[in-house]
């Protein structure tokens, strides 16, 4: 690491680096145990619930970037659990994925324990660091969001 401002800069960056991956991990293990299921069923629950109920495989696919084989799999661990079904898509070739109220609870579940893991990663934040962050990360979020794919992708959890 070099030193005075590239220093200052370079270490900044490194730890949004670490402060990213913790909160991450975090994020997806408090995810994980709410859901009471691992990979990426707990996405998978949460994006059903917020924005892609009723949609096809592929809508589903999309934002957690699984292949469709795979997504197909995740669908078929959900169904086993209770948690979702599947029905005719708007198409007659398509399915369509849809949670069940054990699904929306799961998903509830999943999105608390995610609040409760961002809650503890900012406790020693005062009220004025909080707002100052806040609008720090939105900042930094224009620049990563290049349409709704993304966000969608960004926001699965």
């Amino acid at each position: 690491m070099g030193s005075g401002a590239d220093g200052d800069l370079a270490r900044g960056a490194n730890l949004l680096g670490a402060v990213s991956l913790a909160v991450s991990d975090r994020i997806g293990a408090a995810a994980e145990r709410g859901a009471a299921l691992g990979g990426s069923a707990p996405a998978a629950l949460i994006s059903l619930a917020g924005y892609l109920d009723g949609s096809p495989i592929e809508a589903v696919r999309s934002p957690l970037r699984l292949t469709h084989s795979a997504t197909v799999r995740l669908v078929d661990r959900l169904v086993a659990a209770g948690l979702a079904r599947r029905s005719e898509g708007s198409d007659r070739r398509s399915v369509a994925v849809e949670l069940t109220p054990a699904g929306h609870a799961a998903a509830v579940e999943a999105v608390k324990a995610r609040g409760r893991a961002l809650e503890e990663a900012l406790a020693d934040l005062d009220p004025g660091e909080r707002a100052e962050l806040a609008r720090l990360h939105a900042k930094v979020l224009r620049t990563l969001t290049d349409g709704r794919a993304t966000a969608g992708n960004i926001c699965r959890l």
